[in-house]
């Protein structure tokens, strides 16, 4: 019986072994032979030898000093404003009595930005605070100058609230009401029960908040390229240098390492801010006390905050059906017409479909298997570390340094200028979360599935297939949803790598930006957003129906 079971101990050790060569080798190729192809092409010249010239160079001119300030100042403000907002909406919807589908619109409100590509966040901001803008005309006054700091706070602050709330929620919704209770009755006042009971279990996720925003905001590109202006960023910086009139890749190599550091600082801080987290032995959910006064105020900012961020987007669903905006406010589906009987646009549409569907098809078959590896087995404990090693990495690289990377190792191979390496671009750049999420589900399940199986004769193959996976249905669908929807908006990441043949919408928007075809970037836009709700439709009627 003994040999029996090592028998099969050694099988499923052979096959998850097989299964880690295979995530390993992926990853070898594309993360540690582009980040050499990248270091390599910092510190040598265009005769190959090796020099700090190109350093020098970056830094000589100051360029890169500034734009990195402006890139700092501009992130931490955003992050800042981006975590107050976020916390009052999710307050509201966890803290207060109003009706549940009104908290469910909130919830929606809160994540629509997620659904369409940043770039197109400034030519809205364009349109509807500019002069001749939707807002400005209805109010009759402009107010502000959206073109830099003033606009790049803005746009962040769209692009970063979904994340900020969606942290801010999860673990809003795991505190304890009973604390609140007990807290005034003892005699404390509601600003210092609101302190001791709210504020404080939340002060790591706050932290966290602040971090990952700031992060998100320094690395973005969609929002500079708009309305970025004379008001220079990193990212900016780095695409002028590596794509501009006279582009330099041994420079642009080198912004792009420096902007690594402030990635790798945010990823150190999150881990160090884990040990924050107020966990609690038993929580219980309680209703919320009752208070007419706190739920109309609460609900009232929220509703004001949503406003704020959401006006931006109305003028995506107006101006392309008008004749000409702002000059003939004609009703007119012309626009439209035009989009579809232009047979790039149209190929674009497809492009992006195509790459979102195979970046959600393999990065799910990719997760799964890494996840696997590394929860549910008891013998690759370094095979366990390396993954989790990798996706650390994963989400250190800013999609704009990947996208360089890509473009510098693969620029001579058949992968050149084909989907192929968009999509695979996409599965490193976006392969964190949704292994995290596979992995905490693969933690929860019992152990011993695969032990029993092996005994009844099932190889670990099987028991995988009709075990594990079933079990694990839902975190399949979400990840496979959550990957589809970032393939169809990402555009740092792919900006570098698309082509002629192969470019997606969001990197054709950065082109059409330069002809001012706005009526055409806010269709794309729509056609972006129509299929991402098409897609959280679908995930929403499956889920319910398990």
């Amino acid at each position: 019986m003994t040999k029996i079971k090592d028998m099969f101990k050694e099988i499923r050790n052979k096959q998850m072994r097989a299964a880690f060569y295979v995530v390993l080798l992926f990853f070898f190729i594309f993360i540690f032979i582009p980040g050499i192809v990248l270091f390599k092409n910092a510190f040598t010249l265009n005769s190959g030898a090796f020099s700090f010239n190109n350093v020098a160079s970056v830094f000589a001119g100051g360029k890169l000093r500034t734009a990195f300030a402006h890139s700092v100042n501009v992130s931490l403000l955003s992050a800042l404003i981006t975590t107050i907002l976020a916390f009052v909406l999710a307050y509201t919807v966890n803290f207060t009595n109003i009706p549940v589908w009104a908290k469910k619109t909130l919830r929606t409100l809160a994540v629509f930005p997620m659904l369409i590509p940043t770039i197109t966040y400034g030519f809205a901001i364009i349109y509807s605070f500019g002069k001749n803008g939707l807002l400005t005309k209805l109010i009759g006054k402009q107010f502000f100058d959206f073109y830099g700091f003033k606009g790049l706070i803005f746009g962040y602050v769209i692009y970063t609230f979904p994340i900020s709330f969606t942290l801010l929620t999860n673990t809003m919704a795991y505190i304890d009401r009973r604390y609140i209770v007990v807290c005034r009755l003892m005699g404390d006042s509601r600003l210092r029960s609101f302190f001791t009971a709210v504020i404080q279990p939340l002060l790591g996720t706050i932290a966290v908040s602040v971090v990952q925003s700031f992060f998100l905001a320094f690395t973005d590109f969609g929002i500079p390229a708009s309305i970025g202006g004379r008001y220079t960023v990193v990212a900016g910086l780095l695409y002028n240098t590596m794509l501009g009139s006279l582009p330099d890749f041994h420079q642009g190599s080198v912004i792009a390492l420096c902007m690594l550091f402030p990635s790798i600082v945010s990823i150190l801080l999150l881990n160090y801010l884990q040990r924050f987290n107020v966990r609690y032995n038993k929580i219980a959910i309680n209703d919320n006390q009752p208070d007419v006064l706190r739920d109309i105020l609460w609900t009232f900012i929220s509703v004001v905050i949503c406003v704020l961020i959401l006006s931006s987007f109305v003028v995506v669903f107006v101006a392309p059906f008008v004749a000409e905006w702002p000059y003939n406010n004609t009703f007119t589906l012309n626009h439209f017409v035009s989009v579809f009987n232009d047979k790039s646009l149209v190929r674009v549409f497809k492009n992006s479909l195509v790459m979102s569907f195979f970046t959600a098809v393999f990065g799910t078959i990719l997760v799964y298997a890494s996840a696997l590896v590394s929860a549910r087995n008891k013998g690759l404990i370094h095979g366990t570390k390396i993954i989790e090693a990798i996706a650390q990495v994963s989400n250190t690289i800013p999609g704009m340094v990947l996208g360089i990377s890509f473009l510098l190792a693969f620029r001579k191979t058949p992968l050149h200028n084909t989907l192929a390496i968009l999509v695979c671009c996409n599965l490193v750049h976006f392969f964190a979360t949704p292994y995290l999420m596979m992995k905490a589900s693969l933690d929860k399940m019992n152990i011993s599935w695969e032990t029993t199986a092996r005994i009844l004769g099932d190889n670990w193959i099987k028991t995988v297939a009709r075990i594990i996976t079933p079990n694990v249905m839902r975190t399949h669908l979400e990840i496979f949803c959550y990957l589809f929807i970032n393939g169809m908006v990402t555009v740092s990441a792919v900006v570098f790598l698309a082509g002629a043949r192969t470019m997606v919408i969001t990197t054709k928007v950065q082109e059409l930006q330069h002809f001012a075809k706005f009526n055409e970037i806010f269709i794309l836009s729509l056609l972006i957003l129509a299929v991402n709700l098409v897609m959280k439709s679908v995930k929403g009627i499956v889920n319910r129906k398990q």
